[in-house]
């Protein structure tokens, strides 16, 4: 079963709130409130869809890479790759 499958209601979660964040955008370019505002929504809405990929790239490098044979003093090579995307993502 895909990972996806398994955390779909999590995800599905994500995404309406997501869903939300743009839709609240999008009325405050229609109510043309100020600029900082909508900065603020945009970041926030961006730092929502980051997550979501996070944590879909995440377990998909969990559930379908395979670790190197040898750990070298870093760990194993899934690891490694998770600690990469997590500093890539703050």
């Amino acid at each position: 079963m895909s990972h996806t499958i398994r955390e779909k209601q999590k995800l599905l979660n994500r995404v309406r709130r997501i869903k939300g964040q743009v839709e609240a955008i999008e009325r405050a370019l229609e109510e043309e409130r100020g600029c900082m505002d909508v900065l603020q929504l945009i970041t926030s809405s961006r730092g929502a869809m980051n997550g979501l990929l996070a944590v879909v790239l995440e377990d998909h490098i969990r559930t379908h890479l395979v670790d190197v044979e040898s750990e070298d003093d870093h760990g194993s090579g899934k690891e490694q790759l998770i600690e990469v995307v997590h500093s890539y993502f703050k």
